[in-house]
């Protein structure tokens, strides 16, 4: 068996196994679009915005991961409450995801800045979760864990979040897939297929270098509370509130004893680069590329992320913030 097989191998048990579950989508540029990771994000920018990304990771590899998800959010009834929806379509080998989001974000003024604000959001949806048996090549004819053709469950969703953001920091914390513990059913090949929920933490602080020039470090933990738990450390320089370029660095923590996880497993993930633009005042693009550290790194041609957003209304008392997060 070549190295590719084994690699596709390993990435197919991962996928069945009860101790890790099912990861979610692993974007970098959650650091423009927070929404992705919470919903109490919504509204945040002020504005009316869509946004679209696409992931292709481990490029070269058969059955890699690629994921694409669209997002909108806006502020309504005097900018205390706002309102988002977003869908991800996940793809990883034989098995695909696709989550569906309506969110909503309660969002409280600390005083008469605007840019002090404590917001609280819940989002209410569905996960479809299946499995495509043509695409594997089983050992044993008639193996009960690998279905004939494509099968899918569908489940209810719930992800909850709140955030603090000033002019110059944000901090936030969600829970993902709060109903998503066991698909039920009758079928061997799903009595496996686990999904688990999913904690977040992140923040960023913006410092002024000099005039047009800011600086902004930012991280995410993602935990499971399974598996490893994932850190993304990223550092940005931003040029007049209208491009930013920086470093991405992405490794694992063991925050507290689990008995599922090798001592000796590599932490070091990945490392990668990041760019934006703001076009024109309402239209966005933005790049991220990553490169592992680990030995997928020999044998695909790393990941690459697109993002395209458009405001379609104008906040100019947030525009000095459309980099922050």
């Amino acid at each position: 068996m070549d190295m590719k097989k084994i690699i596709l191998t390993g990435l197919f048990y991962l996928m069945l196994s009860p101790l890790f579950g099912q990861q979610e989508t692993q974007y970098g540029q959650y650091i423009y679009n927070g929404l992705y990771v919470n919903p109490a994000y919504a509204g945040y920018k002020e504005a009316v915005f869509a946004q679209a990304i696409y992931r292709a990771q481990w490029t070269g590899l058969k059955g890699a991961p690629q994921s694409l998800s669209i997002a909108f959010d806006a502020p309504i009834t005097d900018k205390d409450i706002a309102v988002g929806a977003i869908i991800t379509k996940d793809k990883i080998g034989a098995q695909s995801t696709l989550n569906a989001y309506a969110n909503l974000a309660y969002r409280l003024r600390l005083n008469h800045n605007v840019f002090n604000v404590l917001a609280f959001g819940i989002g209410v949806g569905v996960m479809q979760t299946g499995l495509n048996g043509s695409l594997l090549t089983p050992d044993e004819v008639g193996d009960a864990k690998i279905p004939v053709g494509f099968e899918s469950r569908t489940m209810p969703s719930l992800r909850v979040g709140a955030q603090l953001s000033t002019e110059t920091f944000f901090m936030g914390f969600s829970a993902n897939n709060l109903f998503a513990k066991r698909l039920t059913t009758d079928n061997d090949f799903f009595a496996n297929l686990n999904t688990q929920e999913h904690f977040y933490f992140t923040a960023a602080m913006l410092f002024p270098v000099q005039r047009d020039i800011s600086f902004k470090p930012s991280f995410l933990l993602k935990d499971d509370l399974h598996g490893p738990t994932s850190l993304d450390i990223n550092s940005f320089l931003i040029f007049k509130d209208r491009f930013s370029i920086g470093a991405v660095y992405r490794t694992s923590l063991n925050l507290f004893p689990r008995p599922a996880i090798q001592n000796n497993l590599l932490k070091k993930s990945a490392v990668g680069i990041m760019t934006d633009f703001l076009i024109k005042e309402r239209f966005r693009i933005g790049y991220g590329f990553d490169y592992s550290l680990n030995k997928l790194g020999n044998y695909g041609f790393g990941s690459h992320e697109i993002s395209v957003g458009y405001y379609f209304n104008l906040a100019p008392v947030r525009n000095k913030l459309f980099f922050c997060f």
